[in-house]
C-alpha cells in the first residue's frame, strides 16, 4: 500500500511560498490518485498525499485486529511492556525529526512539537512499569474456606480515534496502556494529520523488528474520511472506542457504540477557566493566563478560554495581560523566536471571527484576534490572539471556540466565581489563583470546582501523563493516561474459590436437597 517517497513529503504546493519540505527520514506514502492530502497550516502547502481507506475496507481491518488480540493477549505482560519499552526507544531516537513533524503538519511551534513527542516517551516509561503492577485485589469471604479474588485481563481490539491538535500524544497515551495490558489498536488519526501518523507506525515497526515475534497488525493505522470512521466505529468486534475531539463527535461515537454495550473513552471538548483573586500573584498569574490562552494558537482542549478576575485586581491584571499580549510573536513555527503558530485551516478562523462578533454584539470590547503574518500565504491563517473584555458571561462566553480568545469578567465573591466556572456545559480543566489556603481548598473541594482538572496557581492547561486525563458533562468522562486509567482498557473478573468439602451459600441462604 505504501511507497517510498525517497526523502520528500511534497510535491504540490496549493498556496504560500515553502515549496518542497523534508519528510526528515521518514519514509512516507507517496501520492495516490484518490488519496487524502496533509495540508501544512504553516502556508497551505500540500505535504503530501496518503493512502484512503473507503468504508468497505473497515472490515478487513476489525477483522485483522481481533486475530492480533487473540495471539497478543497469550504474552506475559512484562513482555508486553518490553515492546513498549523499545518504542520509548525509538520515539526519543528519533524526536527531533517526529517533533519538527508534528510541526509541520499542525503548525506547533518547535517546542510544543517536541514536548508532544516527550508526553509520547513519558507514557511508554509509565507504561513499561505498568505492565509489571496490573494488580487485582484478594477480597475476604463471608464463607467459610473459600476466598475471592479480583482480576484484569485483556479486553479485545481497541479503536483509538485522535484530533489533529495532538496528533500523537493522545495516540500514546491509548496506545501505550492497550498494548500492555494486552489490547491489540487500531488508530484512526484525524484527515488533517495523517502523516504524523504514518511516521509513527513506522517507529512502532521497528520497535517490533527488535522485539522479536509481534502478531501482524497489532498495530494498524486507518486514514480515512468521516464515513470511514462511522464504519469502524459501528463494527462490533471493537471492545473499546476512544475518541478524542468535538462534543459533536462524542455524541455520535456514543450512540453507535451504545446498541452493542461496548466501552467507550470520550476526551472531547472543554471551556476551560481560570479564577483570579484578590491575593493572588499577579505576576505569576499573567505568565499562567498567556500561556494557557495563548499556547499553541488557543488549539487545546485545555486552552484558558474564560478568565475571571476578583475585581479589586481586574484593571491591574487586564492592563498586564493587553502588554503580555502584544509582545506575543505570532508567525512561521518553524521560527525558534515564534510564540503563537497559525489555527489549523480557514474555518478555524472563520470560527474564530464569527465568536468575535458574537461577543461584541454582547457588549464585548475586543483586543486582537485580527490576522497577521501575511508573508506566509493566503492559505495560512495567522492571528493575534484575541483578549475579550465582558460585562458578564453571556451565550458566546459559554461556547467553545478552539481559538485564542480569552473573554475576561469580574467577580465579588469566591461563591460567584465558582458558579460561573461551572455554569458551562463542558467540565474538563479549570484553576485558581490565590494565597489563600481556604480559597485553594475551596475550589478543589466538592463545593468547587466540578472539572476533572482543577488546578492551583497554575494554569488549566498542560497536564502530565501520571495524572488520569479527562472530565466530565460534555467532555465526556472519560479518563486516558495515567493513574488507575489502564483499567479502562481491560476486562475485571471477580472469581470464589472453595477449597473445603461444604457448600456454605452467600448471604447465610439454605438450600438441602
Amino acid at each position: 500500500m505504501a511507497t517510498e517517497m525517497d526523502s520528500e513529503i511534497v510535491n504540490e504546493p496549493v498556496g504560500g511560498k515553502s515549496g518542497t519540505r523534508r519528510a526528515l527520514g521518514f519514509d512516507l506514502e507517496a501520492g495516490v490518485e484518490g488519496g487524502m492530502r496533509s495540508i501544512s497550516p504553516i502556508d497551505g502547502c500540500v505535504l503530501g498525499h496518503v493512502h484512503r481507506n473507503m468504508p468497505a475496507d473497515a472490515a478487513g481491518i476489525a477483522a485483522r485486529a481481533v486475530m492480533a488480540f487473540d495471539a497478543w493477549r497469550r504474552v506475559p505482560a512484562p513482555q508486553r511492556g518490553e515492546l513498549v519499552r523499545l518504542l520509548g526507544n525509538e520515539l526519543r531516537a528519533a524526536k527531533t525529526e517526529l517533533g519538527r513533524l508534528v510541526s509541520l503538519e499542525a503548525g506547533k511551534i518547535e517546542q510544543e512539537g517536541l514536548g508532544e513527542v516527550q508526553e509520547m516517551i513519558d507514557i511508554c516509561d509509565f507504561a513499561v512499569g505498568l505492565s509489571r503492577q496490573l494488580y487485582g485485589l484478594t477480597i475476604a469471604s463471608e464463607r467459610p474456606d473459600h476466598k475471592m479474588l479480583e482480576t484484569w485481563h485483556p479486553l479485545g481490539p481497541c479503536l483509538v480515534i485522535t484530533a489533529f491538535n495532538f496528533p500523537v500524544a493522545v495516540w500514546a497515551w491509548n496506545a501505550a496502556l492497550a498494548l500492555v495490558c494486552g489490547n491489540s489498536v487500531v488508530w484512526k488519526p484525524s484527515e488533517k494529520t495523517p502523516l504524523t501518523a504514518l511516521a509513527v507506525k513506522q517507529l512502532f515497526d521497528k520497535a517490533c523488528q527488535a522485539f522479536g515475534a509481534v502478531p501482524g497488525d497489532l498495530v494498524q493505522v486507518a486514514n480515512g474520511e468521516r464515513e470511514f470512521g462511522e464504519t469502524l466505529v459501528a463494527d462490533a468486534r471493537f471492545a473499546l472506542v476512544s475518541a478524542t475531539g468535538s462534543t459533536r463527535m462524542g455524541r455520535q461515537v456514543a450512540a453507535a457504540v451504545a446498541p452493542r454495550f461496548a466501552r467507550t473513552i470520550l476526551e472531547l471538548g472543554g471551556n476551560n477557566a481560570t479564577i483570579v483573586c484578590k491575593t493572588a500573584d499577579l505576576e505569576l498569574a499573567r505568565r499562567a493566563v498567556v500561556f494557557a490562552a495563548a499556547g499553541t494558537a488557543g488549539q487545546r482542549c485545555t486552552s484558558l478560554r474564560r478568565l475571571f478576575v476578583h475585581e479589586s485586581v481586574h484593571d491591574e491584571l487586564v492592563a498586564s495581560l493587553k502588554a503580555a499580549y502584544r509582545q506575543i510573536r505570532v508567525g512561521d513555527p518553524l521560527d525558534g523566536q515564534t510564540l503563537v503558530g497559525p489555527l489549523i485551516d480557514r474555518a478555524a478562523f472563520e470560527r474564530m471571527q464569527h465568536a468575535l462578533a458574537c461577543a461584541r454584539e454582547q457588549g464585548g470590547k475586543v483586543t486582537g484576534g485580527e490576522r497577521t503574518a501575511p508573508e506566509m500565504g493566503e492559505h495560512a491563517y495567522y492571528v493575534r490572539p484575541a483578549l475579550v473584555e465582558m460585562p458578564s458571561q453571556t451565550a458566546i462566553v459559554r461556547e467553545e471556540t478552539f481559538a485564542p480568545i480569552l473573554y475576561v469578567m469580574k467577580f465579588a465573591s469566591l461563591d460567584e466565581a465558582i458558579a460561573l466556572n461551572n455554569a458551562v456545559s463542558y467540565g474538563l480543566s479549570s484553576s485558581i489563583l490565590t494565597h489563600d489556603l481556604r480559597e485553594s481548598e475551596r475550589f478543589v473541594s466538592a463545593l468547587g470546582s466540578d472539572c476533572g482538572i482543577a488546578n492551583v496557581n497554575m494554569g488549566p492547561s498542560g497536564a502530565e501523563i501520571g495524572g488520569a486525563f479527562g472530565g466530565e458533562k460534555d467532555t465526556g468522562g472519560g479518563r486516558e493516561s495515567g493513574s488507575d486509567a489502564w483499567k479502562g482498557y481491560m476486562r475485571r473478573m471477580t472469581t470464589a474459590i472453595n477449597y473445603g468439602e461444604s457448600l456454605p451459600l452467600a448471604q447465610g441462604v439454605r438450600f438441602d436437597v
